[in-house]
């Protein structure tokens, strides 16, 4: 838990230096406030309390990189109590919840919120010249999402405020872009994740199963024709890095077999594109996750590994 914890400090340190000390407060507001939930709500259940196992710091701090940098501090403590009240504990406690709380939180502020949800976008703070160097160029007037002015205005309404190709995929990648609190940056969540990877925490399949699948499917039913859209803008524009590599993966709510994984990723990159591209919201990974959820133990049920053992009394 707190090897998780420490992999998602970088993107939080890269977005106080985007959008203002603004997200480190909204950040240790939504912290403080999914820690002390579960402390409340394991003392009513009679539980025993268990906030030092980090698992309330990660649902906090992966609440508060999916909502905007420009939101009131009280939304993120309303989340922490549908994340950690109602999304955890209400259904079991820690290792029983069908739904990703951080993301259950979100889905439920952008229901009952979505004025706040989706107006409270800040732009970057500083053109610095480090990023002036590499050729990028970022519109510090517009406070929308890439993927909210490539669903409503199109891609040369994109080209025209954040660049062109390549420039635009380095400006993505390093973080440089509107967005919410911790999913800017490809490149510090990607790193976070081959980490994770490599301490063997998480395995490859479910974050290359929904990044592959989201980029295949963009490239074909993205653009204006098919097999014309554009894969990498398609996973660096908005959330996908960050709910492949730190989502998705949630130990409760992901299967454990090998193959239920591929399937699983495979389903919530498609929910995402078919979102994206068809519904009302311009990102579906959040919801993608979720409505894969519950899907995940019936993946494992179906597609553990049967074992053949001898009868008892030995083989005839």
């Amino acid at each position: 838990m707190w090897t998780v914890v420490a992999c998602l400090v970088p993107p939080l340190v890269l977005s106080v230096f985007v959008f203002g000390i603004r997200t480190l407060i909204i950040t240790a507001v939504s912290v403080a406030s999914c820690v002390a939930m579960e402390a409340i709500s394991q003392k009513a259940m009679g539980r025993k309390v268990t906030v030092s196992d980090g698992s309330a710091v990660i649902t906090g701090m992966l609440l508060a990189f999916v909502i905007p940098p420009g939101v009131s501090y009280w939304l993120p403590i309303l989340g922490a109590v549908m994340a950690i009240y109602i999304g955890k504990h209400l259904l079991g406690g820690i290792g029983y919840n069908i739904f990703n709380p951080a993301l259950l939180a979100r889905a439920f502020l952008l229901a009952t919120f979505p004025v706040a949800m989706t107006s409270a976008w800040l732009p970057p703070l500083h053109n610095t010249a480090i990023f002036s160097t590499l050729g990028t160029a970022v519109d510090a007037v517009s406070t929308a999402t890439p993927l909210a002015v490539l669903k409503t205005q199109g891609a040369a309404a994109l080209a025209a405020q954040f660049g062109t190709a390549p420039n635009i995929y380095t400006t993505f990648f390093l973080g440089w872009r509107p967005g919410a609190i911790g999913e800017t940056s490809g490149l510090l969540i990607l790193l976070g994740g081959l980490y994770l990877m490599y301490r063997r925490y998480i395995t490859w399949h479910i974050p290359v199963s929904v990044l592959g699948t989201i980029a295949l499917l963009s490239w074909i039913f993205g653009g204006p024709t098919h097999f014309t859209g554009d894969p990498l803008l398609a996973i660096l524009s908005g959330g996908a890095m960050l709910g492949a590599f730190f989502m998705a993966n949630d130990y409760v709510t992901s299967p454990t077999v090998r193959t239920s994984q591929l399937i699983y990723g495979i389903g919530v990159g498609a929910i995402t594109v078919l979102i994206r591209l068809k519904g009302g919201y311009p990102e579906g990974i959040c919801y993608a996750i979720l409505l894969m959820n519950p899907v995940s133990p019936v993946l494992d049920r179906l597609l553990k590994p049967k074992r053949f053992a001898p009868p008892l009394g030995g083989a005839k």
